[in-house]
């Protein structure tokens, strides 16, 4: 729990150590009002006493009750402003870390719990930095400064004390031993909540177009219930505490009065004013014990959930990146939009078998390679190694002559243009996701529309309202599948990458579209090598070369024509496809 606190930035800090400096103030006023109580005590029992020195300690207890609240107020300004910048601090880090994680990483902790952990994971450090910090520090000091005023006024009374305080610690240790395995519990089945809501509202039309509104109700009312009924075990438990303390707090009260009684009853007259006096200073002081033990209660409220919180944004903190950054940001010397592939077999994560194996084939600057094969055999999962979203776990992929590993990521990123299998799209405007990404230039208006008329876009950007500068909706809701995909590939071209990666990014465009979009890459891209993955065999029947996979395992490589002649696979595809007189 502690390790999370290095976090802090150095403002932080310093603010905690002000907040600090007031707490302890505070606890000393706290403390030093029963000192005035007393001496008000026997001045009121003593004949003779003047109402000016009644008023003068009356004054300095108004005095210090007003000290102990404004320190109070500027505790928790200060602390309040350190949980904020914390809170801040953790969000940042969390998603710079995101941010470095390969797609293995995504995958091993799950968008839904990595959105928790950014969120509901982050409020409960807060929540703990801004109520508990001031009861972690206060509770202490004031418990050990209280017993230290009461020790040796009276064994009888410190016994009671004594016996009041063992009860609070059985009764806290018994709650907390109860609601800790829960509220572990609870952030996991907050990560289930999120998943299914999130899967609700990503396919809702499936949900609507099988009819199985009942069905996700049902999902989500289970999920539900599990968090509801884990967090309602968890806080009942919880909430049988501050009952008992309030019995072992008005236990005590009846004790000391008891005990005092007695004590007063027994005493000599002379020894019965000071007896009185130190009863009501004493019973004053353990009440500020057992308020310290009162506050310890509201860590331990607090504290087992934020300390599963933070072991997990640690989890994430500590977690290293499995593509590592190179140290090389130039290509070999003379090398330009090649790519080469040397023996690369891959295999995912906690996978039984290799998703490729031995795959060889080299493209050059300005050549056009394409892959296709049955769904499944390997076609995404090579392209995605060349920008590194996986490292091969076999052989070598090289891009301009050099090994990807040994460059850094953001210099081989920005050497390829890259449109996804799925359509992605930011809330913004056309021109904001055209030019998305850092393409080292400031004025790009021309660049746009350039690759909006490359990517056969124009006509329906031009209709919007706002053209260029018309509304994208998150995920591109506004824009039918097509007009998502061109975008995509606009968006890419608009890098004047060196090479250009396209993962299935033309299965939503009619034929005539998909044709008039790869004339205009041959001329506006000429100098770009083109890795393109497709199903279509009218999609690359014209590239340089074509790469048949099969099982993850190149099953023939060549021409449209050569393949026709030397690969089954490739025929049998071909003949699927293409009619008698398109194989003729």
């Amino acid at each position: 729990m502690l390790k999370i606190f290095k976090n802090l930035e150095r403002r932080d800090w310093l603010l905690l150590a002000c907040a600090l400096a007031f707490i302890v103030a505070q606890v000393w006023l706290d403390l030093t009002l029963p000192d005035y109580m007393s001496e008000i005590t026997t001045l009121v029992q003593t004949e003779g006493s003047a109402m000016g020195e009644i008023l003068f300690a009356g004054g300095k207890m108004l005095l210090c009750a007003l000290g102990s609240l404004i320190s109070s107020a500027v505790v928790a300004l200060i602390i309040a402003r350190a949980a904020t910048d914390f809170g801040a601090t953790l969000r940042q880090k969390l998603f710079g870390k995101v941010l470095s994680f390969s797609m293995r990483e995504i995958g091993r902790f799950s968008t839904d719990s990595l959105i928790t952990r950014s969120t509901n994971d982050v409020t409960q450090v807060q929540m703990l930095l801004v109520m508990g910090l001031q009861s972690m520090v206060k509770a202490p000091v004031l418990a050990v400064w209280a017993v230290c005023k009461i020790a040796g006024k009276n064994g009888a009374w410190t016994l009671t004390t004594a016996a009041a305080v063992a009860a609070l610690m059985a009764i806290v240790g018994v709650c907390i031993a109860l609601a800790l395995p829960r509220f572990k519990r609870i952030q996991a089945l907050t990560d289930d909540l999120n998943r299914v809501t999130r899967e609700n509202l990503n396919g809702l039309r499936v949900v609507r177009a099988y009819n199985a509104e009942a069905y996700q109700e049902k999902k989500f009312d289970a999920a539900n219930d599990a968090l509801t009924n884990t967090n309602l075990y968890a806080q009942r438990v919880m909430a049988t505490m501050m009952p008992g303390i309030t019995l072992v707090m008005n236990g005590l009260s009846l004790a000391i009065y008891w005990v005092g009684a007695a004590l007063i009853n027994a005493a000599a007259l002379p020894e019965k004013l000071g007896l009185f006096s130190d009863m009501v200073v004493f019973l004053s002081y353990a009440m500020q014990v057992v308020m310290a033990f009162m506050l310890l209660v509201i860590i331990f409220m607090i504290l087992p959930r934020a300390s599963v919180a933070a072991k997990r944004i640690l989890e994430v903190l500590d977690t290293e990146p499995g593509i590592v950054d190179g140290e090389r940001t130039e290509p070999a010397e003379g090398a330009r939009g090649t790519v080469e592939f040397r023996h690369v077999s891959f295999r995912y994560p906690d996978a039984e078998e290799d998703a490729l194996h031995d795959i060889s084939f080299t493209a050059r600057q300005g050549e056009t390679v394409a892959f296709i094969g049955a769904t499944g055999c390997g076609k995404s999962t090579l392209v995605n190694l060349v920008p590194r979203f996986y490292d091969a776990t076999a052989g070598e992929v090289l891009v301009d002559g050099v090994d990807v590993r040994q460059y850094r990521q953001r210099a081989l990123r920005n050497r390829i243009g890259y449109v996804s299998q799925k359509a992605t799209l930011f809330r913004g405007t056309v021109a904001s996701n055209v030019a998305f990404g850092d393409n080292g230039r400031d004025d790009m208006r021309a660049d746009v529309v350039e690759a909006v008329y490359t990517a056969q876009a124009a006509d329906f950007v031009e209709k919007l309202a706002d053209g260029y500068d018309g509304y994208v909706a998150q995920g591109g809701a506004n824009f039918s599948g097509g007009q998502k995909q061109r975008l995509s590939i606009a968006r890419a071209i608009c890098r004047r990458p060196e090479i250009l990666i396209f993962d299935d990014s033309f299965s939503a465009l009619d034929y005539r579209t998909d044709r008039t979009l790869r004339d205009a890459l041959k001329r506006t891209c000429a100098g770009v090598t083109k890795l393109i993955v497709a199903q279509r065999i009218g999609t690359i029947r014209d590239a340089d070369r074509i790469v048949v996979l099969e099982d993850g395992k190149v099953a023939g490589q060549g021409t449209h024509e050569e393949l026709m002649r030397t690969c089954a696979v490739y025929r049998e595809i071909a003949s699927s496809q293409l009619s008698k007189e398109e194989l003729a």
